[in-house]
């Protein structure tokens, strides 16, 4: 009986569901300038540079090192495209 009520329930909405997905206003993409374009690639190479150097930090730390020498890793590691003690990243927007 449960099996029953739940397939009715299904094919009822199927209709309503199909409509919902073809009603409403569509979206489009915002235009982004060449420059805007550049500037999010650089700072996405940031972010994964950024990444790295805080997973190599993760498994310095894992592997039993002194903290006190991870952290100067991630120091050397993040230099020029971090800022902070902790290796972090600020934005220019």
């Amino acid at each position: 009986m449960r099996t029953t009520a739940t397939t009715l329930v299904f094919a009822a909405c199927l209709p309503l569901c199909a409509g919902a997905q073809t009603t409403g206003s569509a979206k489009t993409a915002p235009t982004v300038s060449p420059s805007e374009r550049a500037h999010r690639a650089d700072d996405i190479a940031r972010h994964r540079q950024i990444a790295r150097a805080h997973e190599d930090a993760a498994r310095c730390l894992e592997s039993g090192v002194p903290e006190r020498q991870c952290q100067e890793k991630l120091r050397e590691a993040c230099k020029g495209i971090a800022v902070g003690q902790y290796c972090g990243m600020r934005h220019s927007h």
